[in-house]
């Protein structure tokens, strides 16, 4: 695979190889409740063509808020939603897309892949940020609420 050209959109892409069944990955991930806990507050649900926001604290040239659409549902599977935010007066205006794929594993857990898509050239302080975020301190705090879920 070719690396992409500087003028190209980049995504980031993680797999967490997670020891739980894709019914409680799921729940996770679209469960609004539970998705405060490890990501941020929102009023997500899981219908094609809901709006929705997640809301942070605001901080330098980012008012907190994350605009999003649900573009596709498929329970268990695939969960797909716009990611619009930031600020273009400062470069760190987003318009990308992320997905969730989720896949059973031989060992009745799942296999979780997020593709979170578009970052232009003049956002790699958002990308390079995210990255380090889909990662790490992300992926750490679904893993625990994972653990905790019965």
């Amino acid at each position: 695979m070719s690396k992409p050209e500087a003028s190209e959109p980049q995504a980031i892409v993680v797999e967490y190889d997670l020891p739980h069944p894709p019914a409680k990955v799921w729940r996770a991930l679209t469960e609004p409740a539970l998705i405060s806990k490890w990501l941020m507050e929102n009023d997500f649900r899981a219908e094609v063509g809901h709006r929705f926001h997640f809301r942070a604290q605001p901080m330098p040239h980012w008012d907190g808020l994350v605009q999003c659409e649900v573009r596709e549902v498929e329970p268990q599977k695939r969960l797909r939603f716009t990611w619009v935010g930031g600020s273009k007066e400062h470069g760190t205006h987003l318009d990308t897309q992320v997905t969730w794929t989720l896949t059973a594993t031989a060992s009745g857990g799942t296999l979780l892949r997020l593709e979170h898509a578009g970052f232009l050239p003049e956002n790699p302080f958002a990308l390079e940020g995210m990255s380090k975020g889909w990662g790490g301190p992300i992926r750490q705090r679904l893993e625990a609420l994972l653990a905790e879920l019965t």
